[in-house]
């Protein structure tokens, strides 16, 4: 398999991390539930699978939001986080200029810039955490501290109750 960006991050900070494939059937939808059937289709804990939210606060920051498969995002807490008045999904059509990523395989590493990035403090109580490699049907398994590192993230509650 061809070394992604976000794998290519990972080689460079000495982060050990393992790679999965499934297969793509390119729906991804939210409403769908994209990240919770990536994690059936390898046959893993939902709960451990972390979608990538991109997202532009009312001064056009880019930040980007980490949120387990299981949950929503809860806006009121991603504004506080990002210490903005407003935060917004970016459109669908922006997102490969700004990440260099598509939908369904946006990672938060190797983005075109690295933007400010949150996740959901659930992310440490996991022993491995999934995301994006950066590539649909592809993705990345890791310790949740060595994402948070690689991020240079924060971690928060982002959780919708």
């Amino acid at each position: 398999m061809k070394k992604t960006n976000a794998m290519r991050i990972l080689d460079g900070l000495k982060i050990q991390y393992e790679t999965f494939s499934y297969d793509d059937d390119g729906e991804h939808k939210l409403e769908h539930g994209a990240a919770a059937l990536t994690a059936q289709k390898l046959g893993i804990d939902p709960a451990a699978v972390y979608k990538t939210i991109v997202m532009r606060t009312e001064k056009k920051e880019v930040v980007v939001f980490c949120q387990s498969a299981l949950h929503e995002i809860n806006l009121k807490k991603a504004r506080t986080a990002a210490g903005a008045k407003e935060v917004s999904p970016v459109k669908q059509d922006e997102l490969l200029s700004l990440t260099g990523y598509v939908r369904g395989g946006c990672s938060p590493l190797g983005m075109k810039r690295k933007f400010r990035t949150f996740i959901d403090q659930s992310a440490l109580t996991h022993e491995k955490v999934y995301v994006s490699a950066g590539l649909r049907g592809e993705q990345i398994a890791l310790a949740p501290a060595d994402l948070v590192r690689a991020t240079d993230a924060e971690t928060v509650d982002l959780v919708l109750e």
